[in-house]
């Protein structure tokens, strides 16, 4: 039997979700409201869950929600790291332990990246695992938060799966191993050997001989601004400039992708806002 709340379950997820505003999540105000704060569609949106799901929680008769639900339903709320731990805990779960923690992505960064919509923008774990992406970064390049296991890390990724590489110019992609092991020493530094960051380590070094090389050499460094060239499928080489923004602990990062006006790498953002906009649109339709 579990121990779910759902009386309080209801009423906390009712008032966090009318506290919010349309412009609170990176949404239009649209028509006239009557009711305040977000609808419960709106909310569902959000942590991709459906209405009806979403609905039956609000109104006491839900079944007892995953960690999973609870954690994609705190990303829509916008909730802080103890209104989250209190959601979990009227849902029937522990707080999540500080593993698992990490990956509740830090509202600071949620409300910054909600006003993002014309530039590609992620939030980022320091583990380098895409926690949220904005439609312009999902354009860029593809949904990178599907990933699952040590997959989800861009770092792993890049030493097992040949295709990552495949969005750098071959010229550039050493830079990107040094990059990206030194990023990983960065974070074993902060968080242990025997944490996730050390058992990433331990699975690379196993997997990959350019990865054992490279994390011989203990380069260490977390990368707040860099120009990179990307590849994109369709539009080919884009030039941009990479700017991220750290919360107060290191643990996450939101990254920003901007080209200077009047210049093709500016043109070809434009456009991909455009072809985003398509892709989605015939994703609908789908």
């Amino acid at each position: 039997m579990d121990r779910m709340d759902r009386a309080a379950l209801a009423d906390f997820l009712r008032r966090r979700r009318e506290a919010l505003q349309p412009a609170d999540v990176g949404l239009p105000a649209g028509a006239r409201r009557r009711a305040p704060g977000l609808r419960r569609e709106e909310v569902a949106n959000l942590a991709v869950m459906s209405t009806d799901y979403y609905t039956r929680l609000e109104q006491r008769r839900g079944p007892q929600p995953s960690e999973q639900m609870l954690a994609a339903i705190a990303r829509a709320l916008r909730l802080s790291d103890g209104e989250r731990d209190y959601l979990f805990q009227v849902a029937g779960h522990n707080a999540p332990a500080p593993t698992t923690a990490a990956a509740h992505v830090a509202p600071q960064l949620l409300r910054v990246l909600d006003r993002l919509d014309d530039t590609p923008a992620m939030i980022i774990s320091n583990l380098a695992e895409t926690l949220v992406q904005n439609r312009m970064a999902d354009a860029l390049f593809g949904d990178r938060t599907r990933f699952t296991g040590p997959a989800r890390s861009e770092i792993y990724r890049w030493f097992t799966d040949p295709t990552e590489r495949l969005r750098y110019p071959e010229d550039d992609r050493d830079r990107q191993s040094r990059a990206q092991v030194a990023n990983l020493r960065a974070a074993y530094g902060s968080m242990g050997a025997d944490s996730r960051a050390g058992d990433l380590v331990r699975r690379l070094q196993k997997i990959s001989a350019e990865f054992a090389a490279l994390w011989e050499r203990h380069e260490v460094t977390k990368r707040f601004a860099d120009h990179k060239t990307l590849i994109h499928p369709e539009l080919g080489a884009i030039e941009v400039d990479c700017q991220a923004l750290f919360t107060e602990d290191q643990s996450q990062a939101l990254l920003v992708l901007t080209a200077p006006p009047h210049t093709d790498g500016h043109d070809k953002l434009q456009l991909l806002a455009v072809l985003g906009q398509e892709q989605f649109a015939d994703a609908r339709r789908d």
